[in-house]
């Protein structure tokens, strides 16, 4: 059996103001995670929240930084000063279920939500199940399916 860590380092802050989540084995892609973490880092707990249900809903896009050669352009990330993009649906939902779980952690530690900032958002890559399609004259293609691993961690600054 794993023991799941955190790729966080604890003692630079104060642990009574700090609540932590994690998802570990998510089925979803490790570059839509890793994107989404990049964007909702340093935001507020609610305005994390709201960006994930406008990018589920498709009506605000992701950007992507890494690995954007053939992603299109998008006009509404121009607040972001960026220009490529995606909607990943799936990712932005688990990851939400996470921000509620971590935003459930804080509250039963009693922590205002309001004043609460995400200090860290993580992606890992998981593991790969790997499957086969079989084909014409002994060959085969490769389905696999990729799991990541997120946490999130907030803290509640003083007002």
């Amino acid at each position: 059996m794993p023991t799941w860590g955190y790729s966080f380092v604890e003692h630079k802050y104060d642990a009574d103001r700090l609540a932590k989540a994690s998802g570990r084995d998510i089925r979803i892609k490790p570059k839509h995670a890793r994107e989404i973490c990049a964007v909702i880092k340093g935001m507020k707990v609610d305005q994390a929240k709201t960006f994930l249900e406008k990018v589920i809903r498709i009506e605000q896009s992701v950007p992507f930084r890494r690995h954007k050669k053939k992603v299109a352009h998008r006009n509404d990330l121009k607040q972001f000063k960026w220009y490529a993009g995606r909607y990943p649906q799936k990712a932005a939902a688990r990851i939400y279920e996470i921000l509620t779980s971590v935003e459930s952690n804080a509250e039963y530690k009693g922590l205002d939500i309001d004043l609460c900032r995400i200090i860290h958002a993580a992606t890992h890559k998981g593991r790969i199940i790997k499957r086969f399609i079989p084909r014409s004259h002994g060959r085969s293609t490769a389905k696999f399916k990729y799991l990541s691993h997120v946490e999130i961690v907030i803290y509640e600054f003083p007002s």
